[in-house]
């Protein structure tokens, strides 16, 4: 048998996302912890990491 993925409903993924998100946000506040960054920033701090380093 051969094992295919299927693709989840984009609606559905995306409110998937959000709900791991926010349960991650959730998590962090109990800890005392300050909530992970989001992806934007991350990647443009990657970037300009990258930058500084190719100097």
């Amino acid at each position: 048998m051969v094992w295919t993925a299927q693709r989840l409903d984009p609606v559905r993924s995306r409110r998937r996302i959000q709900l791991l998100a926010e349960l991650a946000g959730a998590k962090a506040v109990r800890e005392g912890e300050q909530p992970r960054r989001g992806r934007p920033e991350r990647i443009r701090e990657l970037i300009a990491n990258r930058r500084r380093s190719a100097n």
